[in-house]
């Protein structure tokens, strides 16, 4: 349970980090929808270098020891092998899936006390509301399928790990497919434990100075 804590929270790292470079580069709208600002870098660049800011968070995963359940949705393969049974793997899943929840929390509080959201005029805070606001308005069918999708590549990306003998392999095997999920907008279930919270956090108790800094209002969001 303590390792998947750590989990929760290194994936919350790798998420502020590809907020934080993304901050700025995205289309910028007011209240009423009209567009107050574009980026200087095309879309696919964009999502490419949050990308692969994000993968620091499978990196610290990895490399730590700590226990991810998009990661751990691998045992399959040894209960498939008969190597495990049924209730040992629904067990460790339901604690890392917990643990994983703890730890983006708690990330999510310290992120929020920091003041990080404000970095870069508001810009920060103002992508976290537009990030999160763009993954609740998937349908069920489109959310289920990029989390299939997304934890194909984050399996993937686990499963080369373990080819690897230095840390530096492991690094290597890890960022192509981080990178590609984020950048094709796929949706990663302990991703959303910061993002959807945060993104809340700010919204409801975000002072009005930032408000004022982005433009925005909290009803936009």
């Amino acid at each position: 349970f303590v390792l998947a804590i750590l989990a929760g929270a290194f994936i919350s790292f790798g998420a502020i980090f590809s907020l934080t470079v993304g901050a700025g580069s995205s289309v910028t709208r007011d209240a009423a929808g009209a567009v107050v600002s574009t980026a200087a870098l095309p879309y696919g660049v964009t999502r490419l270098i949050s990308g692969v800011a994000f993968s620091l968070g499978l990196i610290l995963v990895i490399v730590a020891g700590a226990e991810l359940f998009t990661g751990n949705v691998l045992l399959i393969v040894a209960w498939a092998s008969q190597r495990i049974g049924t209730v040992a793997v629904l067990r460790n899943w339901a604690i890392v899936y917990a643990g994983n929840l703890v730890g983006a929390l708690g990330i999510v509080v310290l992120a929020f006390a920091s003041g990080w959201y404000r970095n870069g005029g508001g810009s920060v805070g103002l992508l976290a509301l537009t990030t999160a606001q763009g993954k609740v308005s998937h349908s069920f069918v489109e959310a289920f399928a990029g989390g299939i999708l997304c934890n194909a590549l984050v399996c993937l990306a686990v499963w080369l790990t373990y080819s690897a003998r230095t840390t530096t392999d492991r690094i290597l095997a890890i960022v192509p497919p981080i990178a590609a999920f984020v950048a094709a907008g796929f949706e990663h279930s302990i991703a959303n434990m910061f993002f959807l919270p945060m993104a809340i956090a700010i919204r409801l108790f975000a002072p009005p100075e930032f408000w004022t800094a982005t433009g925005q209002t909290a009803d936009a969001f």
